[in-house]
């Protein structure tokens, strides 16, 4: 049963029975659209081994790199927290925005008026047609869910993600929370 439905600044969970899938076992993914025509949305808890200095060496910087998901793996994407200084931002959910001016990220970037409290880039992103992420939620591969505070998302320790959205969840998914990644290994 689906309590939530998805929506915009919602947080998909992956269930713990979705094992298989190697690009959302243990995902915690933000939905930046959803609408009648299909959903996009970003992998948050998925590191790849890429900073920004190795995709862009002018820049300099060594800000991680997530992977957002299986779609278009070789474009950047990035959300943030700072409109004001980042013109042409998509708003997804209180204070935090989707893209924008990627030459105003550049600057900012190079004259070190930004961190990666403000800012988080990700290769590639998650997609959904129409029918397909209501599909995946009545086969229970994802749990909706809200965050506390839209803004701490960037922030957020990735390493941790799931496993505390597991103990947010509570009940049988607590148990979950200190199951191995792998359950080969238990």
């Amino acid at each position: 049963m689906i309590a939530l439905k998805p929506a915009k600044g919602l947080l998909l969970v992956a269930e713990p029975t979705i094992i298989g899938d190697t690009s959302f076992n243990r995902s915690v993914v933000l939905l930046a659209e959803h609408s009648e025509s299909g959903s996009i949305g970003f992998i948050l808890n998925k590191v790849l081994d890429f900073t920004l200095n190795d995709l862009i060496p002018e820049l300099k910087k060594g800000f991680k790199i997530y992977n957002g998901g299986p779609v278009e793996q070789d474009n950047l994407y990035f959300i943030h927290k700072i409109p004001d200084l980042i013109p042409e931002s998509i708003e997804i959910a209180n204070g935090i925005y989707w893209g924008g001016n990627f030459e105003a990220v550049k600057e900012l970037i190079l004259n070190n008026l930004i961190s990666e409290k403000e800012i988080r880039f990700f290769l590639g992103y998650s997609g959904w047609d129409a029918e397909q992420l209501n599909e995946e939620l009545n086969s229970n591969s994802w749990i909706i869910t809200a965050h506390q505070d839209s803004k701490d998302i960037i922030e957020r320790p990735y390493r941790s993600f799931w496993k505390d959205k597991m103990i947010e969840l509570g009940g049988n998914y607590m148990l979950w929370s200190n199951a191995p990644e792998n359950p080969t290994y238990n």
